[in-house]
């Protein structure tokens, strides 16, 4: 066995089977190739959120958030270009949630079964375990036009 899968053995010594919060090792002598952040990124995925007609999706660690809240800053930050403005609304961070986040979209997810569903339903503990994707959709979808005259 070489040294990596050694290490690599090692390192999934640090994740509980338990439900209880994800624990580091304090020792940064126990493994020399792997910092904290190289540790979590193998153990916590990243969720992909896609805005709708953009070709390029961002991820995003849900586990850095503590609330929808916080969670709707980061999207705002991500997706659109003056924070602050929603609309010509001003909007405090106090006020922001998911349904102002991003100005003319829903926020929803991708769960664990690939269903789709309208985020903020949740607590925020179980949306952290069972989203997969966050989708950010048209708030008013493009309507079909009947075939036909008027």
């Amino acid at each position: 066995m070489n040294t990596f899968q050694s290490q690599t053995q090692d390192a999934s010594t640090f994740v509980s089977s338990s439900s209880s919060p994800l624990i580091l090792s304090s020792n940064p002598r126990r493994f020399p190739c792997l910092d904290d952040d190289d540790i979590v990124s193998t153990v916590i995925p990243l969720v992909t959120v896609v805005l709708e007609g953009r070709s390029i999706c961002q991820r995003i660690s849900l586990h850095s958030h503590a609330s929808y809240q916080s969670l709707a800053k980061a999207l705002r930050q991500m997706f659109v270009v003056d924070e602050n403005v929603d609309g010509g609304i001003v909007t405090s961070e106090n006020d922001l949630d998911l349904s102002n986040a991003v100005p003319g979209h829903l926020i929803a997810y991708e769960d664990m079964e690939n269903d789709l569903l309208l985020a903020g339903d949740l607590n925020w503990k179980d949306f952290v375990r069972v989203a997969r994707r966050i989708r950010i959709l048209p708030a008013k979808g493009k309507t079909r036009k009947g075939r036909g005259g008027t």
